[in-house]
């Protein structure tokens, strides 16, 4: 049985009544935007982030004076980070084959992956810039062959965000908007006068954007639904505490409500960590994050046996799963709820967060347990198509699809079957009006 050195404070109720006035605010903010446009737009931008420019959209010109305010090494390191991604983001595409193939005689059935006309990719902002979720979504997104990305992101305290802007466009954003929160969704997913509607959306963001993106789907297009940041730290006995440790800090930063979870075979080690972790906490600069994210989510499992680890583990579905074991690939063929999973000391989930090129979107809230996380496949439909070149085929199929309706009760589904048996194979209808013979009309 599992033994908890550190649970979680009960937070149930805090969580329902303030997920309760999210929705609220976003189905207000939603219903105005749809009613109303760029002036409901304006309204909120003014309200949440105290921002009404002349327009929300960069120009050109203004685009590359934002660019070129940034500081030569962040713009080298941005394009090397997008590389990566970029390399990453073709290689899944490259897995994905069309196809067709001749099933039976005269029978061809094919596959193609058609990339979504536009999207609209929304790079966080809120406290800190989010730089590299415009890596994870416009390169991404650009590399599945989408035609327009229009991208938004939110001003910081009044100012200009200047190396998001500088990732958005390097990365081939065709609009940037100067925009954030359920507003800048919105105006995305619906369509206003200045902002054109796109066709899918995606990229993090805090619980306002994640409950737009989820009161909006169906009308448009999703990555996936997120929440908090969670991460999750697998150790056995020759793990560095102090490395786990700093790492579930790591991203605990996130937000107050980001989960760090510790699931260990060794006692002693679960003990050393939560040791370090308040030790950590003392000078930590984000420790007004990070601190309450511990104190209130944070979570130390202690097993009987790595066995039983893999099995918490699992349990848990958590965003990320680090694995700091002696032989860390035992966990890639053993677990299968996870959004990413980071092996051995020398990888961390911070890599994947920022430079290391895998998408940092992922699922949360337990959704590992049955999607993975944006990748390039998102912004492709994958659609079929069918030919039948051959009559004799198709006479066969006419008959066998009449059948199978029948069983159904479909007799106009029927029909279009028993037509192509009659009309390639002489086979007798009896609801075929009297006037027509095989291929003409008398």
């Amino acid at each position: 049985m599992p033994q908890y050195l550190k649970v979680p404070s009960s937070t149930t109720s805090k969580d329902t009544e303030r997920l309760r006035a999210v929705r609220e605010t976003v189905s207000e903010v939603i219903a105005d935007v749809r009613e109303n446009g760029d002036a409901a737009v304006r309204k909120y931008s003014e309200k949440f982030d105290h921002w009404s420019p002349e327009s929300f959209r960069l120009s050109e010109d203004e685009v590359a004076r934002i660019v070129g305010s940034v500081p030569e090494e962040v713009t080298r390191d941005i394009v090397a980070v997008q590389d990566r991604v970029r390399r990453f983001a073709q290689l899944q595409k490259d897995s994905l084959r069309d196809f067709e193939a001749e099933t039976e005689p005269g029978v061809r059935l094919g596959q193609k992956s058609i990339p979504v006309a536009a999207a609209g990719a929304y790079v966080p902002g809120g406290r800190y810039p989010l730089v590299a979720s415009a890596h994870m979504t416009v390169v991404t997104a650009k590399v599945a062959g989408v035609e327009r990305v229009s991208a938004c992101t939110p001003p910081i305290r009044g100012e200009i965000p200047a190396a998001t802007i500088a990732a958005l466009h390097l990365a081939g954003a065709d609009e940037i908007f100067l925009l954030g929160g359920t507003q800048a969704v919105a105006a995305m997913a619906l369509g206003t006068e200045t902002i054109e509607k796109v066709d899918l959306l995606a990229g993090p963001g805090n619980a306002y954007v994640a409950e737009a993106k989820r009161q909006l789907f169906g009308e448009v297009g999703i990555d996936l639904f997120a929440g908090p940041t969670e991460t999750l730290v697998v150790a056995d006995e020759y793990a560095d505490p102090l490395v786990v440790a700093v790492d579930l800090l790591s991203q605990a930063e996130h937000g107050p409500d980001s989960p760090a979870v510790l699931v260990t075979s060794s006692e002693v080690i679960g003990r050393q960590v939560l040791d370090l972790v308040e030790e950590l906490l003392e000078d930590m600069p984000t420790a007004d994050f990070a601190g309450p994210a511990w104190r209130d989510f944070g979570q130390i499992v202690v097993t009987d046996g790595l066995e039983e680890a893999w099995r918490v583990a699992d349990a848990f579905a958590s965003e990320h799963v680090q694995i700091l074991t002696a032989d860390p690939r035992v966990a890639l063929e053993t677990m299968r709820n996870f959004g990413a999973i980071f092996l051995g000391e020398g990888t961390c989930v911070s890599y994947g967060d920022k430079v290391i090129g895998t998408n940092h979107t992922l699922p949360t809230r337990h959704a590992a347990r049955y999607t993975g996380g944006l990748w390039v496949g998102k912004y492709l439909k994958t659609v079929t198509y069918q030919e039948v070149v051959d009559t004799t085929a198709s006479a066969k199929l006419g008959e066998l699809c009449g059948r199978a309706a029948r069983v159904e009760f479909f007799e106009g589904h029927a029909r279009s079957g028993d037509i192509r048996a009659w009309k390639y194979a002489g086979k007798d209808l009896d609801w075929l009006p009297a006037r027509f013979v095989r291929g003409q009309e008398l």
